[in-house]
């Protein structure tokens, strides 16, 4: 059964924390200041990734109270697999820096750790006070793993919108915001990573707000600044890829093989908050 939340207060949603264990205390801070409960953070998967630091995020994440929705990164380290699930082409750039942090991950984490990640859901629905229903996904309708950017055509994202049987989806995975009405009036969201910059080339990382209304649905994507040095000494520490760790600190990635063109042509280009009424 896929779990549905009566959506009637403000939501915090945030993706990957990606094993970024300052980034993810300064995302649970922001939601404190706003006066935002835990039951009322949503999480879109990859809590553990790229970072130094994936048993301490997924304990916080674990004592959050969040909603984490099961990413591919959970889906396989709940199963012990050899690879974090990505897909990436053999011998890509992605594919060598993945096989590093992966191995650390799978070393950090826990029994209980597996079995928290192997019980979180596949998909969650947030119901709207105007009747709408959201479906909350980590990738794809169909596809855990699958990359959807803001480039994608409105004819494949309303594919993949009507799989769901919903209004609109709220994604993550591809790690770089954005937010699109499409046509036939549905909406596609994806608040970026917290655990990793948007590839903008500053070291901000991205959340996103969501208001209901009797009859409309607030959206804002915003940026998050944190003590990206200290996340970067970490990764330094603990010896994992130096290209990751640079990118915490230039906010670029070190490798851009998962990239269309068109986000491959922004990259470095910084960001700016962005607000939608849908």
């Amino acid at each position: 059964m896929i779990p549905t939340l009566r959506l009637d207060a403000p939501l915090l949603v945030m993706g990957g924390p990606y094993s970024n264990l300052q980034a993810t205390e300064a995302l649970l801070a922001e939601a404190a200041r706003r006066g935002i409960p835990g039951e009322h953070i949503l999480c879109t998967g990859d809590v553990v990734a790229y970072a130094a630091d994936a048993a301490a995020c997924c304990d916080l994440m674990m004592q959050s109270g969040a909603r984490v929705l099961m990413g591919n990164c959970e889906e396989n380290l709940a199963a012990g697999a050899e690879d974090c699930g990505c897909g990436f082409a053999e011998d890509t750039a992605c594919d060598l820096l993945s096989r590093a942090w992966y191995a650390h991950a799978l070393r950090q984490v826990t029994a209980r750790h597996r079995a928290w990640m192997g019980g979180l859901p596949r998909r969650i629905h947030l119901d709207l006070p105007d009747g709408r229903r959201l479906a909350v996904l980590h990738g794809g309708a169909r596809e855990i793993s699958r990359f959807l950017f803001a480039s994608a055509g409105d004819e494949e994202l309303r594919a993949e919108l009507a799989a769901t049987g919903c209004a609109g989806v709220i994604a993550g995975h591809c790690g770089i915001p954005f937010a699109r009405r499409l046509a036939g009036g549905g909406l596609w969201l994806n608040a970026g990573a917290i655990g990793m910059p948007a590839n903008d080339g500053t070291p901000r990382v991205w959340f996103a707000l969501l208001t209901p209304g009797p009859r409309e649905l607030g959206i804002e994507i915003l940026p998050l600044a944190y003590d990206h040095a200290a996340a970067a000494a970490a990764m330094r520490r603990a010896r994992l890829p130096e290209g990751y760790a640079a990118g915490l600190e230039s906010g670029l990635w070190p490798s851009c093989d998962v990239l269309p063109p068109a986000e491959l042509a922004a990259r470095g280009q910084a960001l700016a908050p962005r607000r939608l009424v849908w």
